[in-house]
């Protein structure tokens, strides 16, 4: 999405997710199976992202930390994780108004 090679409508937020669960539990638990480990690793690797709030984002502190050999004080760890959390937020917002509009 940020380098053009995946547009918008190509993300999933909840709402499309439970559309897509419902279309392939329609086709054999096998597939269902198969699709709730795509989405489990999907979402491990989603979490595995250097962004502030996400677990990448902590181990991306834990480095810059061993680097500079002193911690970053927490209250300025603590803005920067909410505002990943924000960003984390508005993208939930942002996807799941375009799993609303694909719906209708």
């Amino acid at each position: 999405m940020i380098t053009g090679k995946v547009s918008a409508n190509d993300i999933m937020g909840p709402v499309g997710i439970v559309q897509a669960v419902g279309t392939v539990a329609r086709t054999s638990i096998l597939n269902l199976l198969v699709f709730a480990a795509l989405i489990s690793v999907n979402l491990g690797l989603f979490n595995l992202l250097p962004l502030p709030a996400l677990d990448g984002g902590r181990i991306l502190f834990v480095l810059a930390e061993a680097v500079r050999g002193k911690p970053l004080p927490p209250e300025k760890e603590g803005y920067i994780h909410y505002l990943g959390f924000l960003l984390l937020i508005a993208l939930l917002i942002f996807v799941t108004y375009r799993d609303i509009l694909h719906i209708f």
